[in-house]
């Protein structure tokens, strides 16, 4: 039976990513050896890491002046060296989701925090709206995709200081203005490689501005001066990750990536919208492409560990919502077929049918 993959991460990958990372288990270009035990100076690895940085800055339209790095730690350990490296007196955070929390709570070691809007008391079910980010903040944090809650911002907006965002399980969803940024940052299990790697979007003027001492290896200086070859890098995930946006680009780009998302999510959500079971839990407006949540109506709750075992015996894997918001949640990540989104919607269809 054919597996449907909507894991929220680690997550689904393309068949082209897939195949690519076998042949190179087997023989990495030639050389007769894995890409799991090749030396990371090699001079066929250093074509890697560099072919990546160059096409992450193609796909995205990256402006002279920035850095692609690729580091360790995951999105996480990201929390807390944005703060560092960028925080001298005041930050300024949006908090929309679990991750954004997480993030407010590591910059708070480093000097004040502005949460200048959160949607917590609603359970995260809206991106805030109508609150002003003061001039005097030395930065200000988005997450773009909750992926817990199901919210995403979907636009780059304008702010009066440098803006952070972090990206993880949104990124090449869409066309971004970089320029707005001075750092986007995200773990890559998502939409570009399996877990182990983070890739940080660094604007290279935005460093060196702290008067802290800062640890050699979270300090962005190190790995931008390194090349992000300071110490061993993610070898294999960053491999995957070089193959995964060969794939992207032989697709046509980050333009028809948004296209095929946006096609997937609205067939979901018509689903939902239009199912007498099934309702979203994210207002409309607000609602992710990327993680679609939805539970069963207050009357059929009881109906939610039925519907997860149908779902089970057709091959749909993945979709229980988080225990934050219950029910089910299906990630539609960019190697997601449309194929696999008819099938959940289908077997939706039956289960209301039947009950």
């Amino acid at each position: 039976m054919k597996k449907h993959n909507f894991y929220a991460g680690p997550s689904i990958m393309s068949r082209y990513t897939l195949d690519h990372c076998v042949e190179a288990i087997h023989d990495f270009a030639g050389t007769g050896l894995s890409i799991l035990e090749i030396s990371h100076r090699s001079k066929e690895f250093t074509a890697v890491i560099e072919q990546a940085e160059a096409l992450f800055k193609e796909l995205l339209d990256i402006p002279e002046g920035y850095r692609v790095l690729f580091l360790g730690g995951g999105a996480s350990l990201q929390f807390a060296m944005v703060p560092m490296n960028l925080l001298r007196t005041r930050a300024a955070y949006l908090d929309t989701g679990t991750w954004a929390n997480k993030a407010i709570k590591e910059a708070k070691l480093f000097g004040d925090v502005n949460v200048v809007a959160s949607s917590k008391a609603d359970n995260y079910t809206y991106i805030p709206k109508g609150y002003t980010v003061p001039a005097d903040a030395d930065y200000f944090h988005i997450t773009t995709n909750n992926t817990i809650y199901g919210t995403e911002i979907r636009e780059d907006y304008d702010v009066p200081v440098r803006m952070v965002a972090d990206m993880s399980s949104d990124i090449f969803s869409r066309p971004v203005d970089v320029s707005k940024y001075d750092l986007i940052y995200g773990g890559a299990q998502k939409n570009v490689s399996p877990a182990g790697v983070t890739f940080v979007i660094v604007k290279e003027d935005a460093l060196g501005k702290v008067d802290r001492d800062l640890p050699t290896m979270l300090n962005y200086q190190t790995h931008v001066d390194k090349g992000s070859m300071f110490n061993t890098p993610p070898v294999f995930p960053i491999y995957a990750a070089l193959q995964t946006l060969k794939w992207y680009k032989e697709l046509g780009g980050v333009k028809v990536l948004q296209e095929m998302d946006e096609l997937k999510a609205r067939v979901l959500y018509d689903a939902i919208d239009n199912s007498r079971l099934f309702v979203g839990t994210v207002r409309p407006e607000d609602r992710s492409i990327m993680n679609v949540c939805f539970v069963m109506k207050p009357e059929y709750k009881e109906l939610e560990a039925d519907f997860l075992a149908l779902a089970s015996e057709r091959g749909i894997m993945g979709i229980k919502g988080h225990r934050s918001v219950g029910g089910f949640r299906a990630s539609l990540y960019n190697a997601l077929p449309l194929e696999s989104v008819n099938v959940l919607v289908e077997a939706m269809r039956d289960f209301e049918a039947k009950h």
